[in-house]
């Protein structure tokens, strides 16, 4: 995909994995961007439960989900017996998953909706469960054209910079060129979660760093042969 979103023909209600409301968070406009999108938007208590430790209550994570819930933006869910079975299934393999992302996947599949997840091996699992389709990402929230048009093109940028900056938010390799041309090659270097990031900003130097002292060392070993 390009930096554009998949999600502009799609009226799905979307299910939202932990690490998206994380990158929520961080871009500073969570709430706006949700507001803005026209899809219903879901959260299982499992993954609101996966925010209650210190980490989140100390940095607003947490109360960020309050306040969505609150406002009327999310709705929490809790799982159905049926659910219960697809996400038991889900966390109890060998290529186990966590909960949050086994209960998003769970819902889901079960209810036919969307769900959003960037981490590979959930993305994996809930290709292979819902066959038809695949989930989106937390790039396709940022980028869809009806949040942009509410926050503007550069705020809509500077939330895009933010989730990858502190969110650490993860997107597609395809991706990786487009978002560094949107954000910038500069702010690009703080965001480290992004697709082959030491190669992007650390290879050639490295390289020419290794061919430098490789030449120094040969001149090295010359001089000493010529002055023996």
């Amino acid at each position: 995909m390009s930096c554009s979103s998949s999600l502009i023909d799609i009226s799905d209600p979307l299910v939202l994995d932990t690490s998206v409301l994380i990158n929520l968070h961080a871009s500073k406009n969570g709430e706006r961007i949700l507001m803005a999108i026209p899809n219903d938007v879901v959260v299982s208590e499992i993954v609101a439960g996966e925010l209650e430790h210190e980490t989140s209550r100390r940095n607003g994570e947490l109360g960020f989900l309050h306040a969505l819930v609150t406002g009327g933006i999310v709705t929490l869910t809790t799982m159905t017996d049926a659910e219960y079975e697809i996400f038991r299934e889900l966390t109890s393999t060998s290529s186990s998953l966590d909960d949050g992302e086994a209960a998003t996947i769970a819902i889901a599949a079960a209810r036919h909706f969307l769900p959003v997840i960037d981490e590979r091996r959930g993305r994996i699992r809930a290709s292979a469960l819902m066959k038809a389709r695949s989930p989106a990402w937390s790039l396709d929230i940022f980028r869809h054209q009806i949040v942009i048009a509410v926050l503007g093109d550069q705020p809509a940028v500077e939330a895009l910079y933010l989730a990858l900056r502190d969110g650490r938010m993860r997107i597609p390799l395809e991706s990786g060129d487009g978002v560094i041309a949107l954000v910038g090659m500069e702010r690009s270097r703080d965001c480290t979660c992004l697709p082959g990031y030491r190669d992007r900003f650390f290879g050639s130097h490295t390289k020419s760093t290794e061919a430098e002292t490789t030449a120094a060392e040969t001149t090295a070993v010359a001089n000493l042969g010529t002055s023996g």
